[in-house]
């Protein structure tokens, strides 16, 4: 990304994984050179981004352009063939996903991931496993069910039980009662209905309003765009194509690959 630009504070798009400085504010997430393989394959190959505290920021691309890997890597579940990830300015490198849990990272998983066994309760319970106060897990399991009326009312059920929006709803709220500073989300909209997908927009908007850092991985581009402040367009394993989400939208490379222009 155009260094003098991001300094000025105009959007720019930037081509390929050459993103340039690093641009004059503090980065909550700063990825470098990142490589990831299944065996012999290379899914992550060698990409560069960032995120600041507070941003919102979208990874866009088809299925099988590495992005789920990418955050499964992030979040500490797949180890890095290279590259370097810090967090809070420190690596990540080699950290257990536990202790990424407990540093204020925190992923939503592409299937939504539910203990299907576990009531909704016990599923939000397991998502502050790395807290101890426990006034405080009380407090935000109150506030979970205030931003989820639908949980409280199933609170009691198991989780496999419910609906493909419940489950999202119960995962977006079990991640959340870890206290992250970063959210990460992989396709939040995937198989919803439209009326269930526009509550988990809105929730993520209202997230973000507060201050939280989020990674937002998701098929929908426009949707996604719509609401992050920045993107990265990710194809076969490499960062393509990166700037703001304004300038991503109005993009002809992106709207004939992903939004239909």
């Amino acid at each position: 990304m155009n260094s003098s630009a991001l300094k000025r504070g105009t959007p720019s798009l930037s081509q390929g994984e050459g993103w340039g400085e690093k641009p004059d504010v503090p980065q909550l997430l700063e990825v470098r050179d990142l490589q990831v393989a299944y065996g012999g394959i290379q899914a992550v190959k060698g990409i560069s981004l960032q995120v600041a505290p507070g941003e919102l920021v979208a990874l866009i691309g088809s299925n099988g352009a590495g992005k789920t890997t990418t955050l499964k890597t992030l979040a500490g579940i797949i180890a890095p063939v290279s590259g370097q990830i810090d967090y809070d300015g420190n690596s990540l490198i080699g950290r257990a996903a536990h202790r990424r849990v407990a540093q204020g990272m925190a992923l939503v998983p592409e299937g939504r991931g539910v203990f299907a066994r576990l009531t909704v309760r016990e599923n939000l319970q397991m998502g502050a496993y790395t807290r101890s106060d426990t006034l405080g897990i009380a407090a935000d399991l109150e506030r979970m069910y205030e931003r989820f009326p639908r949980l409280y009312e199933r609170r009691d059920q198991l989780a496999g039980t419910l609906s493909g929006g419940e489950q999202q709803m119960v995962a977006m709220a079990r991640a959340l009662m870890s206290r992250p500073r970063l959210l990460m989300l992989d396709e939040p909209s995937m198989g919803l209905a439209p009326l269930m997908v526009k509550k988990i927009f809105e929730t993520i908007q209202e997230v973000a309003s507060q201050g939280m850092s989020i990674i937002l991985v998701e098929q929908n581009a426009r949707l996604a765009l719509q609401v992050a402040q920045r993107g990265y367009v990710m194809e076969s394993g490499k960062i393509t194509l990166s700037g703001e989400s304004r300038e991503l939208l109005g993009s002809d490379a992106v709207q004939r690959a992903y939004l239909g222009g």
